[in-house]
């Protein structure tokens, strides 16, 4: 069984309220979980208007298809224009760990 996990830490554009943060940030985050079935969440940065940090979790039994997917909600992200992705961190665990 293998974990993965990506912490993407995003830089918001014309931003001036937390609401305009949530319209931003809600469809990334519903995008990530209806096309590639993964657990996301927005994990930082709630009372900060033009920085959010979103969590992606994903459980598999094939290490190559856990990173495929990875690589795909990455470049979904880094894709998107509204955002700036200052940064990903990706962690893989196993079992055994």
């Amino acid at each position: 069984m293998y974990v993965g996990t990506l912490s993407f830490d995003l830089l918001l554009g014309d931003v001036h309220s937390l609401k305009e943060k949530r319209s931003l940030v809600k469809p990334i985050v519903a995008e990530l979980q209806r096309k590639f079935a993964v657990s996301v969440a927005e994990v930082g940065g709630q009372n900060l208007h033009r920085r959010a940090e979103i969590g992606v979790a994903m459980v598999s039994g094939d290490l190559g298809h856990l990173n495929g997917v990875l690589d795909r909600c990455e470049r979904l992200v880094a894709a998107r224009p509204e955002v700036e992705l200052l940064s990903v961190r990706r962690r893989l665990h196993t079992d055994e760990d």
